[in-house]
């Protein structure tokens, strides 16, 4: 690395020239911005070139001892902060693309996206707006396509890429809800949505302490999967003014915890009967309707109003991004749009903004290394991986099966597999959690399944091989 990334600051003649020195420092192109760039450049190739480090957490004391003060008056330098990153900041973050990472849902972008994000960085792309990033809006909606045929939604179906799932499912309850009143003239004192004990946390916290939204709890089944009969169940049993209270039914597309999928088609015929909403939470496993083994699954998808999937989770894209889609995006609009004297000449009638469907004004196009991976590698790509994956998942529950210290707790519908180890306290899986990270060798945590403390994996890096899944539960003899 250059030992001087930084020009030195011309001598000022004037206290003012020495302010504007100051001032433009750092936009001023030059040497020192280009020995700068290819540092961070050379550091960023090494990165997806070379083999992925598992790395790990540290304490704050841990951090504050050899990181210190980082943030002064007059800057470390370009030198000392981007060596700082590496040799210590980086190195108490824990790669969600190490094939050992099988805790919680991981994410292994392609090397063509994470490359790719890179340049969007670089580049200064604005995603709010067709007047100022009508390429990078044309690219994004090339991939959301896909994703709605994929669904099976309608030509007219579109959308926005937003942060992640939790801004996702929000608007499009949002969505939802200013839907519903349009259609029916007049809202009940309060509103509410129906879903499961197993939707996603997000949901439920979007619902009651951003919409003000009343929460109603459909019960599962012995997986925890919600049926089109147990929404009918609770319809047939609830009060007139409870039925006029439902705005919207979350079905999931692959719980995140155990990794089911709802009776989709089922829960689609109760909305239909009474002129609800149907959104689906395919964060996760909305992914596997690339997957041809897995995509009777996701019957009845095509008739829901709104979906996610985040393609940061299952689809190999870098963080953040969550594909949302509405099968009217009119209903969408309407209820997302912002309008402000400034905005008129954003707000033209035809023009696709991605503003528009969603809680956000302001966005980066974070779906362009998504489209871009897609445009490089083809989906028949896409396919495979996600097939390989779901492969390997159900080689390691035959592992789980055959082992006699593990029990498979659900029984799997994608790559998720949840199982506990016979005879161990929770404090047994937290040892066995730090030991696992601590070693370098993988990355699982515990969990909880109807209040017992267990574990889960979840596959869906392509790099993950049996191996890796072996050597983990090997550990638990």
């Amino acid at each position: 690395m250059e030992r001087d990334l930084t020009d030195a600051t011309p001598t000022a003649a004037t206290p003012a020239d020495a302010a504007l020195a100051d001032a433009t420092r750092m936009h001023r192109p030059g040497p020192a911005t280009e020995r700068l760039t290819r540092a961070v450049a050379d550091l960023s190739i090494s990165r997806l070139c070379d083999p992925v480090p598992l790395d790990g957490a540290s304490t704050f004391e841990a951090l504050q001892a050899a990181a210190g003060q980082t943030v002064t008056t007059q800057g470390i330098g370009p030198e000392a902060a981007l060596e700082l990153w590496d040799e210590v900041l980086s190195r108490a973050c824990i790669s969600t693309d190490f094939h050992g990472y099988l805790a919680f849902i991981p994410s292994a972008p392609t090397k063509a996206a994470a490359a790719f994000d890179m340049l969007i960085g670089a580049s200064s792309v604005y995603g709010g707006s067709w007047l100022e990033g009508s390429g990078a809006v044309y690219a994004e909606n090339q991939a959301l396509r896909w994703l709605a045929d994929l669904a099976g939604l309608p030509e007219e179906a579109g959308g926005v890429f937003v942060q992640g799932g939790t801004t996702g499912n929000l608007s499009a309850l949002v969505a939802a809800r200013s839907a519903a009143q349009h259609h029916r003239g007049t809202r009940p004192p309060r509103w509410a949505v129906l879903l499961s004990e197993e939707t996603h946390s997000s949901v439920k916290h979007s619902l009651e302490s951003v919409m003000d939204v009343d929460v109603v709890v459909v019960p599962g089944d012995e997986r925890g999967r919600v049926t089109g009969a147990a929404v009918a169940s609770w319809a047939a049993d609830a009060s007139p003014e409870q039925l006029d209270a439902v705005l919207a039914v979350v079905a999931t597309a692959g719980t995140t915890n155990v990794g089911v999928v709802d009776d989709i088609s089922g829960i689609a015929d109760v909305c239909e009967q009474h002129g609800w909403w149907l959104h689906v939470d395919g964060a996760y496993g909305g992914a596997a309707l690339a997957a041809p083994s897995t995509r009777h699954l996701f019957d009845g998808i095509e008739r829901a109003d709104s979906f996610i999937v985040d393609p940061h989770k299952w689809l190999y894209a870098p963080f953040d991004a969550c594909a949302l889609l509405y099968r009217d995006p009119v209903l969408a609009r309407a209820a997302h749009t912002q309008k402000a004297g400034y905005l008129d000449p954003v707000n033209v009638e035809g023009e696709w903004n991605p503003s528009d469907f969603a809680v956000q004004l302001s966005r980066r196009a974070r779906g362009l290394p998504f489209w871009f991976s897609l445009a490089v590698h083809g989906t028949d790509a896409y396919r495979a991986a996600i097939e390989h994956t779901l492969s390997m998942a159900a080689e390691a529950r035959e592992l789980i099966d055959r082992a006699e210290h593990l029990r498979l707790l659900v029984e799997p519908d994608l790559t998720v597999l949840i199982f506990e180890r016979i005879g161990w306290s929770p404090a047994d899986y937290a040892e066995w959690s730090d030991r696992l990270l601590r070693d370098g060798t993988a990355f699982v945590t515990p969990t909880r399944h109807h209040g017992q403390v267990c574990t889960r994996i979840a596959v869906v890096n392509p790099m993950t091989t049996l191996e890796d899944i072996t050597l983990v539960l090997d550990s638990m003899l």
